[in-house]
């Protein structure tokens, strides 16, 4: 069975090398479904609680969330950081709270203090598929995403071989040490 989760994204972007309107840098509303697979969890008759997806999720999708996502080879991109500079705002600013924990992955690359992701691929929606997948395949047992954007929309099916201990009070991931972090339930 699964459970089924949605985020509301707002991000600019652009298509460097592009032909056509995406090569101007522009914004969207995305929507990212994340389908999560796994046995009903008796304790709580769920698989997994989609409120607790959605808080998963966003700790490492929040960097994407009004922020600018841009090619590593876009010209763009040291034009924008010499203004953030210049701005004093390339190291962050103290109303910059909306920002999760820097990654650094094969895919992407985000600088929570600049509000900017770096991609090594476009970012289409196809692209941000994979991001999703490579940041949150540990993490949740997904099987399957969609991401829309505009009238664009892709989506991609995953085999998972996870297996997520979850706790029998609240139905969420325990963590390495078999506690919950919700509720404080030990595995024993």
């Amino acid at each position: 069975m699964r459970s089924i989760a949605k985020l509301d994204l707002q991000y600019a972007h652009r298509f460097y090398g592009f032909q056509g309107e995406a090569q101007y840098l522009h914004g969207h509303t995305g929507i990212l479904t994340i389908e999560v697979e796994d046995t009903v969890n008796e304790g709580v008759n769920m698989v997994y609680p989609c409120n607790e997806i959605q808080k998963v999720a966003w700790d490492v999708l929040k960097n994407f969330d009004h922020a600018l996502i841009l090619r590593e080879d876009d010209p763009l991109l040291p034009a924008i950081l010499g203004v953030y500079e210049k701005q004093g705002i390339k190291n962050g600013h103290p109303q910059n709270k909306m920002k999760g924990e820097a990654f650094k992955t094969e895919l992407a690359t985000a600088y929570p203090d600049s509000r900017l992701v770096v991609t090594k691929e476009t970012m289409t929606v196809e692209g941000m598929i994979k991001i999703v997948y490579d940041l949150l395949k540990d993490k949740l047992n997904i099987v399957k995403l969609t991401f829309s954007s505009g009238v664009n929309c892709a989506s991609a099916e995953f085999v998972t071989k996870n297996k997520i201990d979850r706790c029998p009070l609240c139905g969420i991931a325990l963590d390495k040490n078999g506690v919950c972090p919700k509720c404080g339930y030990k595995k024993k």
